[in-house]
């Protein structure tokens, strides 16, 4: 069969099968060929890997994953492309195809089944309404992941990769980074899709670390503190903390546990690193 890359082929898969693009499941086909190369060498995929791919669509990134890899898995929400992936991957025996929705679906059973419970990559072109709250659950969860590649809104790439001091930095950088490694491998203009979306596009690698690069005593406090830090940016750190609901310290002892730090009264959260976060819920964990 012919590549879904090739937009005609696209058309013409769309045509037979009178598809309607779902604005709830935020659809949008990948339908160049330079940016699939791209994304299947920023995953690193060889056959060796196990990968879980996230909204296939009509399949057109399966089938340059299921050539490279040993198997995929590919997870669609959407029932109406169930018979469309079955077509258009009917040429390849390593690909299995489930009709769920990912965020309910036990991933570790699935590893454990499909990659003997090793490490698997996994690999999406999202809808960018729901990009954050599935790449966290990835990470939040005890499933085994070697790195998630990911096609997102350009903007939440710029914010995931995001150091401290800079605009885009905020609590997505920090939970990001307290997980993986970011890697930007790629931006992608809006002409590479079916229906163009309104905003640009880029593929970002999350390589996993095995050990987060921060020891924190209490890693619920920890993420608090950040986002406590982050809800009121015009605020300072002390401010946003002393304000936060799901906190319980008095004004005196965040002012203290700052002071510690180091840091003077005034500073705010934007100016603090993964490190001096760890630090602070620790200080504030005493």
């Amino acid at each position: 069969m012919e590549k879904l890359s090739n937009p005609q082929k696209t058309i013409e898969i769309l045509k037979k099968y009178q598809f309607n693009f779902q604005k709830k499941f935020g659809q949008n086909f990948l339908i160049d060929a330079h940016v699939l190369d791209k994304i299947i060498a920023a995953a690193e995929i060889t056959k060796e890997d196990f990968v879980l791919e996230i909204g296939p669509g009509i399949g057109t990134m399966t089938q340059y994953l299921a050539e490279a890899a040993r198997e995929v898995t590919a997870v669609e929400i959407d029932k109406n492309l169930i018979p469309i992936l079955e077509d258009t991957l009917s040429a390849y025996d390593n690909v299995q195809i489930i009709n769920e929705d990912v965020l309910k679906l036990d991933l570790a059973k699935l590893a454990k089944e499909r990659n003997g419970g090793q490490p698997m990559k996994v690999v999406a072109n999202l809808p960018y309404y729901i990009t954050t709250p599935i790449i966290m659950g990835l990470f939040e969860s005890s499933v085994p992941l070697k790195s998630v590649t990911v096609m997102v809104q350009k903007e939440v790439a710029m914010r995931m990769q995001a150091g401290p001091g800079s605009k885009d930095y905020g609590a997505l950088s920090l939970a990001v980074q307290y997980y993986a490694k970011p890697y930007l491998a790629a931006n992608v203009p809006q002409n590479c899709f079916m229906p163009r979306p309104n905003v640009g596009s880029a593929v970002i690698r999350l390589t996993r670390y095995e050990e987060p690069p921060v020891k924190v005593k209490d890693e619920k406090l920890l993420f608090a503190i950040i986002r406590a830090s982050f809800n009121q940016r015009r605020k300072t750190l002390q401010n946003g903390l002393s304000n936060a609901q799901e906190l319980a310290f008095s004004k005196e002892e965040i002012a203290e546990a700052i002071e510690r730090l180091g840091m003077p009264a005034s500073v705010r959260g934007e100016a603090l690193t993964l490190e001096e976060f760890a630090r602070l819920a620790d200080l504030l964990a005493e």
